[in-house]
């Protein structure tokens, strides 16, 4: 691999998508990327995605670029049903691969996926963004440096942003549990990976995993259509620390609390909260306090690795992501989420699902 990473996207539009607002911009803000080709499945939209980003190499087909020359690195974000056909594509390919999360349509898919990879010796990423977060990897720091003593317990409370009352047209498809794109994996899936990331995995836990709504409205044409992923989701347990955690995600947006996650330890506490629930995409406030009231606790300037303005938001995060992979690939670290991560959260969220559906105890960790 040349001293620039030459990145190829599968699944780009000139004007909308989670492609158009936050991967391109982030690889173009770093000096180890390239974008170096793009794919879509209608010729004209490649054209026109190719002229409104300058990028050299527009493709039909998801063979095209991933058996391109001039692609080092396969980013997949195109719907979650085909994900495993376009990252099995790029494994063939013999490409190192950033799949947005989730990796697969369901756990079985992400075992699959992981495995072919492993065998194949492929570097697979996926996009859970949070962990790259400038403001999560200080609380994780927090935690680790002793800021809260040894740490009693948890809560996180979230709103799904989508799976409300209303959805985008884009987002649609993801209100259909059969594509593998609920609430359990989007907003709650990210965020409880953040909390995970910085205390730990579930040894043992509960779940409350129901549909409150059954429609929900478009809002580009207000047409209702049929929801039938969760929109409410409560879990209980225990970590691996003995700290007991509490989360509960919400469909939709609030006037009141959208992210508020709190730890509480035997020195101190921790207060985090945000406009939204997904940790990756809005802006987080900590808050913290040992002796006296609670007090912000300004992220220090080294937590941010990216020359970008604003150092938040989408884009800005997804840079954070693309430069943990950039040291990954050009100087042999460890810091992305893997796509064994992706195995370890797919095995969790299955394990929510069948505690919700039958009531009982489960563990995930192998």
């Amino acid at each position: 691999m040349n001293d620039r990473i030459k990145v190829g996207i599968i699944g780009v539009s000139a004007d909308r998508g989670w492609a158009t607002v936050a991967h391109i911009p982030a690889i173009k803000s770093l000096p180890q990327f390239k974008l170096a080709a793009i794919s879509n499945r209608h010729p004209d939209q490649a054209i026109a995605a190719g002229k409104a980003y300058d990028v050299l190499h527009t493709y039909h087909s998801t063979d095209e670029l991933v058996n391109s020359e001039d692609v080092d690195l396969v980013v997949v974000t195109v719907k979650v049903p085909q994900h495993k056909t376009v990252v099995e594509a790029a494994i063939n390919a013999g490409k190192n691969i950033y799949c947005e999360w989730p990796l697969g349509n369901g756990l079985a898919e992400a075992e699959e996926l992981a495995q072919k990879a492993k065998e194949k010796g492929i570097y697979g990423v996926v996009g859970l963004q949070s962990r790259a977060v400038p403001a999560i990897n200080f609380i994780k720091d927090l935690v680790k440096g002793g800021y809260v003593g040894e740490v009693l317990s948890t809560t996180l409370v979230g709103s799904g942003i989508y799976y409300g009352a209303f959805t985008d047209q884009t987002t649609a498809y993801a209100m259909d549990a059969k594509n593998g794109a609920g609430m359990i994996y989007s907003t709650f899936g990210n965020s409880i990976d953040a909390l995970c990331y910085c205390l730990g995995e579930f040894q043992e836990l509960n779940a409350t995993a129901i549909n409150r709504r059954k429609v929900t409205t478009v809002v580009e044409t207000g047409e209702e259509i049929p929801m039938t992923v969760f929109d409410q989701i409560a879990v209980t347990g225990v970590l691996e620390s003995g700290a007991v955690a509490t989360a509960h995600f919400r469909g939709g947006m609030f006037k009141g609390t959208n992210f508020f996650w709190e730890i509480n330890g035997t020195k101190g506490d921790l207060l985090i909260t945000a406009d939204g629930g997904h940790p990756g995409v809005f802006e987080l406030t900590i808050k913290g306090g040992q002796d006296n009231a609670l007090a912000v606790i300004p992220v220090p300037e080294k937590y941010f690795n990216v020359n970008m303005e604003p150092k938040q938001g989408p884009a800005y995060n997804i840079a954070e992501n693309y430069a943990r992979l950039g040291s990954d690939l050009l100087e042999g670290t460890h810091l992305s989420a893997t796509f064994e991560d992706a195995v370890v959260r797919h095995r969790m969220i299955s394990a929510i699902e069948v505690a919700a559906a039958t009531g009982q105890r489960q563990t995930y960790l192998k």
